[in-house]
């Protein structure tokens, strides 16, 4: 295998979230890593919030542990105990199972960029505990609390 070149994998911007919910990370952008080297277990996205820009809504993982390293620049982690700053060599894992919201703002005037790694797990149920949304595995789609299902994006 030979190293992964940067430049020639694909940036992603945006999410699958229904609107609008997909506002405030409409400019946010990734490159999947992991998939460009062919892992299958789990996953390494590179992470770019610009100013204003959130990671994703606030949500954890029934089956999936997460892991984020800040490279550069300065985000706001909030979470069920609040928010604290992380800085470029700050990290912060978020074991599976733990019903604490999560994410990442940038509230900077630079961009920001973080490692992100999470494991693949095809039963991982996601839940959004501030907005009516949760990602149900058995339909592979976002659906409102109550189990009925969000429109279909284009």
């Amino acid at each position: 295998m030979q190293k992964l070149d940067l430049a020639s994998i694909a940036e992603r911007t945006g999410s699958g979230y229904p609107a609008p919910f997909d506002r405030p990370v409409v400019r946010r952008e990734r490159r999947r890593l992991g998939d460009a080297g062919g892992l299958t277990q789990f996953g390494v996205n590179l992470l770019r919030l610009g100013p204003g820009v959130w990671s994703s809504q606030r949500h954890w993982h029934s089956a999936e542990d997460e892991f984020v390293y800040v490279l550069s620049g300065e985000v706001t982690l909030v979470t069920d105990d609040g928010e604290e700053t992380l800085r470029a060599g700050d990290c912060v894992a978020f074991p599976k199972g733990r019903a604490n919201g999560h994410h990442l703002v940038n509230r900077g005037r630079e961009d920001a960029t973080c490692l992100e790694v999470g494991s693949r797990v095809a039963t991982d149920r996601t839940t959004y505990p501030d907005i009516d949304l949760v990602f149900d595995p058995a339909v592979d789609a976002y659906t409102h609390r109550d189990g009925r299902p969000y429109p279909a994006r284009d």
